[in-house]
């Protein structure tokens, strides 16, 4: 690699700059994660330029101005992005394309859009020759997943799904010992984030996405990371609850339950796993509600996330149970950003660190299968997330997964 990789962000809502309707999100992300991670790349020397595309340029001296006051005024960051389109174009949905044309081959684009935008973004990056994270969910569905997967293989591009709870301290130890506890058998998670989302998300909620492609990603990606090679699903179905996102005129489900049979590769045993999703959570000494509960043949494993035995207490803000695990905003004694080692943090510098490794010839794009969550690792997450999608379509029918002789799904059926 001759110049330090070029990094695009295309989105430039809440998870990457925390600026969402005009103002800072009242979330746990008001300052963002992508757009910080990456100016402290850059102040570090791991990274070049910085572009940001979005949809409405008019939002762009906000955004600005929300950066420089949450990251420069904090951390003495420089927080200047060059931005499409120009601050006067109100709509200009290809925008990003204007924006890949200033990169070279090799360099990095990272998506944070509407899931339904995902895959035309992530191929025309391909094209190019660009690495590409994308947030989850990858795509939304197999065949979209299979043409990603062969143009990634064809030009030994990184593509990969940004899926932070795999660098979780916690999930990442929970997951070591489920690959010693012999069979699975029962798998049941809950994720939620509050009413509140359901304002910052409803120009796509229930529109182009829903709910479980958005949070059910995070629990199906652990569990098919840890059972891979031991387990595979055979059958999904799926049931939600509403009525919430309606009274807000928003015709979107409120909470998705996705509930599939697995089979035991060896043994043939059946196991079970019941993955919920909701934005409908009241506001909390938390952001967003994570656990599980996981039972092998041979123990369990209990994960709440939420609460790590940290609280605090402020007079304008009440009772609050932080994560410093995921992002730690704190600047510290010395006036310094220190969330590198946050999970928030090195779901995107670790992919950076990969794709100038295969820029450089260090390592070739296969070796980050079963490291990274790849578009070659995370076919099962794609295939249960549609299931899901296509049994709610269909009065909770269940949804069987065929299988090709490559061992990947290879097709969805309506039972």
């Amino acid at each position: 690699m001759k110049h330090l990789p070029n990094v695009l962000i295309v989105g430039s809502g809440e998870y990457t700059t925390g600026y969402v309707h005009g103002a800072a999100s009242r979330s746990d992300k008001s300052a963002g994660v992508v757009a910080l991670t990456l100016f402290d790349l850059r102040a570090s020397g791991k990274v070049g330029r910085l572009l940001m595309a979005g949809t409405n340029g008019t939002k762009f001296p906000g955004i600005r101005k929300h950066l420089h006051e949450k990251i420069t005024d904090s951390y003495g960051l420089d927080s200047s992005l060059e931005t499409y389109p120009d601050d006067n174009e109100p709509s200009d949905p290809s925008a990003y394309l204007q924006a890949m044309d200033q990169l070279q081959p090799g360099d990095v684009v990272i998506v944070f859009t509407p899931d339904s935008t995902h895959f035309e973004i992530a191929i025309q990056a391909t094209k190019r020759r660009l690495h590409v994270l994308i947030a989850k969910p990858m795509v939304k569905t197999m065949d979209q997943h299979r043409s990603l997967a062969a143009t990634a293989a064809s030009t030994n591009l990184l593509v990969c799904m940004e899926v932070h709870k795999r660098w979780d301290p916690i999930y990442t130890d929970a997951g070591e010992r489920i690959r010693s506890l012999g069979d699975f058998s029962l798998f049941h998670a809950y994720m939620s984030q509050p009413k509140s989302q359901l304002d910052s998300f409803k120009a796509w909620a229930g529109k182009s996405s829903d709910i479980s492609y958005y949070l059910n990603a995070h629990h199906l990606d652990f569990l098919c990371n840890s059972l891979h090679g031991k387990a595979r699903p055979l059958l999904v179905s799926a049931m939600a609850s509403n009525g919430v996102a309606q009274m807000k005129s928003i015709e979107t489900e409120d909470s998705i339950t996705l509930t599939s049979r697995w089979q035991n590769m060896t043994s043939k045993s059946l196991g079970t796993a019941v993955c919920t999703a909701s934005w409908i959570a009241p506001q909390s000494d938390v952001h967003s509600q994570q656990r599980f509960f996981y039972q092998g043949h041979r123990g369990e494993v209990t994960v709440d996330q939420a609460h790590r035995g940290y609280s605090v207490a402020y007079d304008h803000q009440g009772f609050q149970s932080p994560n410093p695990l995921f992002m730690k905003y704190r600047p510290d004694a010395q006036g310094n950003f220190s969330g590198q080692q946050c999970y928030g943090y090195r779901s995107i510098s670790d992919f950076i660190d990969a794709a100038i490794s295969v820029e450089k010839g260090e390592t070739h794009a296969s070796d980050w299968n079963l490291k990274l969550a790849t578009i070659h690792d995370t076919f099962l997450v794609t295939a249960i997330l549609q299931a899901g999608r296509m049994s709610l379509d269909n009065d909770s029918a269940g949804i069987t997964i065929k299988y090709g002789s490559d061992g990947l799904p290879s097709s969805l059926i309506v039972r």
